[in-house]
């Protein structure tokens, strides 16, 4: 259980520390069960990169501990179990499905 990481471009910066600020662009995919779908992106009309507190518990699990390993620049596709992402509650408004399997397309924008 946990989280698998695909590099799809390798960054050049350095790497965020736990207590950092992060900006990345992200695509979530999983919708309904489907791989394919995707349930979220801040790169849809409206949104904007998204920035948290990396390493402090407010994001799941898969990004508080993918997103530490990635680079600045780094363009990568985390794939994570339920239990490191939305658990069993899932995330309903979202189409995220109790006990889902997910897939994240990040790209580690700025470190702070």
């Amino acid at each position: 259980m946990g989280y698998d990481k695909c590099i799809m471009k390798p960054g050049s910066g350095p790497r965020p520390t736990p207590g950092n600020t992060v900006t990345v662009h992200c695509t979530g995919y999983g919708k309904n069960g489907d791989m394919n779908v995707h349930f979220w992106s801040t790169k849809d009309a409206g949104q904007r990169p998204f920035t948290f507190q990396i390493g402090m518990g407010n994001v799941i699990k898969a990004w508080d501990e993918g997103v530490l390993t990635m680079q600045l620049g780094e363009h990568a596709k985390i794939s994570c179990t339920p239990d490191y992402g939305y658990g069993s509650s899932g995330f309903p408004s979202w189409g995220i499905m109790p006990n889902s399997n997910l897939i994240f397309e990040i790209e580690v924008l700025s470190i702070k």
